[in-house]
Formats: structure tokens, C-alpha cells, sequence
């Protein structure tokens, strides 16, 4: 049977990306003065500042190159993953898929989960390396450890799709339970199909409606005509139960982003 599973797409490395760690904590004129004393926190700052431009700060790719590259050169995670970034996408500097993985394999070694996450998409889609899921796997799984959505997601597809790894529903849905529970859409998803279909999983169309739930609010793309399909099979009560069941879950996805 094959599976309307969502697949798993590269777009930059956006699909593993966070809010930086670092927040800003001086303007710029204090950030500056620290970023040329040689503050690695500092230089990140400022080259995410010229990166994103605002607040009185120029857009100025090749000043936001500059700044990242000091900070990456003394070991900032946050500044090689993001100097990852602008050579994957070619700004300020032309597009080099292997220097992008450069500095991901930088940052992922010292154990950022982003960065480790981002590896394993070059990986699955040979850019910048040749393609080698296994390799993959074993980044996502690094991040997924760490309690990284994006890489539960991706680390439940691999198990799925048996790429790098023997097929296994079990342990992707799993995974993708993990990711759920942190409000990762295309894991809520994925978690309805395995449900809907009893794969890995007992088969339980109110667990997959309830999930299913969940995503329609989130997903504009979300095909209506598999939950109307599972509403079919469904008792008024179970219906209600289902229901009850996709509010209790969204309290506990939402108690969890508040941690």
C-alpha cells in the first residue's frame, strides 16, 4: 500500500531552522564595538543584524558574511550554521553547496540540532555530498534525540520509506508522536495516516480523526476528503469522543510550546 505520506522536501534547510539561541542583548553601536574587541556572540549578532536588516541597520549580505565568518572561525554554532545558510542560498557569497556543508558538519559536531538536522536534508538530497540516507539517518537521529521536531519528522520518514534504515511504521510513527507533541503539523499528519491505516500502530479512526482535526487547522493544503472518509466510519459517540480527544491533545501540544 503506499501511503499518502507528506514528503520530505529541501527547501534551503528551512524545514529544520529555529529561532536563534542567541537573542540580541545590545543595540548596535555596543554590539559593534564588542564584535571588533573579538566577541564571538557579539559578531553573530551583528551578522544576523546586517543579515535581516531593520532597525536602523542596512540589508547588507556581504557585511553579514563577514561578521558570521569571524564568529564561525572561533566556533560559534549559531554563526557557521547561519554562514551555512548564505552559501546554500548564494548571498553575499556565490552558492556552494559543499561549503554549506562545511560549516552545517561544523556546527552539527559540536552538537547544535539544527545544524545536525540541516546535515541530514543534505544527506537525504545529495547537496553539496553525495546522497547517502544512512548518513542522513544518523544526523536526524542526533537531533531528534534532542528533542528536535523537524529531525523526528524527518527520522519518522526515513523509517517509513526504509532509506537508510529497514522499513519500519512502528518506529516512524514513533517518531512522528514525538514530533506531534510539540505541534509539528506534517508529524500530526502522518500520525493520522498511520492510525487511519493500523500501521505500526492498532487502527483507530477516532485517534486518526482527532489528529486529523488538529491538522485542518493548520494545513490549507490538508485533503478534507481522507477525514471526511474517516468521519464516515465513525458513531455519533465515537465522533464526540474523537472530538474530545483532538481538544485534549491540542491542550497538551500547546502546554508543551509553553514550556
Amino acid at each position: 500500500m503506499r501511503l499518502t505520506l507528506i514528503a520530505l522536501l529541501l527547501a534551503g534547510v528551512a524545514g529544520c531552522d529555529s529561532e536563534p539561541a542567541d537573542k540580541p542583548y545590545l543595540g548596535l553601536e555596543a554590539t559593534l564595538k564588542a564584535a571588533e574587541q573579538g566577541e564571538a556572540r557579539a559578531q553573530y549578532r551583528l551578522g544576523r543584524k546586517y543579515e535581516v536588516g531593520g532597525r536602523g541597520v542596512p540589508k547588507d549580505a556581504a557585511e553579514a558574511v563577514k561578521w558570521y565568518r569571524k564568529a564561525a572561525e572561533q566556533g560559534h554554532t549559531r554563526a557557521q550554521y547561519s554562514l551555512g545558510n548564505i552559501y546554500f542560498n548564494g548571498e553575499g557569497v556565490p552558492e556552494d553547496k559543499a561549503k554549506a556543508v562545511k560549516w552545517y558538519h561544523e556546527a552539527a559536531e559540536q552538537g547544535d540540532a539544527v545544524a545536525q538536522c540541516g546535515l541530514g536534508i543534505m544527506y537525504a538530497n545529495g547537496r553539496g555530498v553525495p546522497k547517502d540516507y544512512s548518513e542522513a539517518v544518523k544526523w536526524y537521529r542526533k537531533a531528534a534525540e534532542q528533542k528536535h521536531a523537524g529531525a523526528q519528522f524527518n527520522l519518522g520518514v526515513m523509517y517509513d520509506n526504509g532509506r537508510g534504515v529497514p522499513e519500519d511504521h512502528t518506529e516512524a510513527a514513533k517518531w512522528y508522536r514525538k514530533a506531534a507533541k510539540q505541534g509539528h503539523t506534517s508529524a500530526q499528519y502522518n500520525l493520522g495516516v498511520h492510525y487511519q491505516y493500523g500501521l505500526g500502530v492498532p487502527q483507530d479512526d477516532a485517534e486518526a480523526y482527532a489528529l486529523y482535526s488538529i491538522v485542518e487547522t493548520q494545513m490549507t493544503a490538508f485533503p478534507k476528503s481522507i477525514q471526511s472518509n474517516v468521519k464516515a466510519k465513525l458513531t455519533p459517540e465515537q465522533l464526540i469522543a474523537a472530538q474530545q480527544r483532538a481538544a485534549e491533545l491540542l491542550e497538551q501540544i500547546n502546554a508543551n510550546k509553553a514550556k
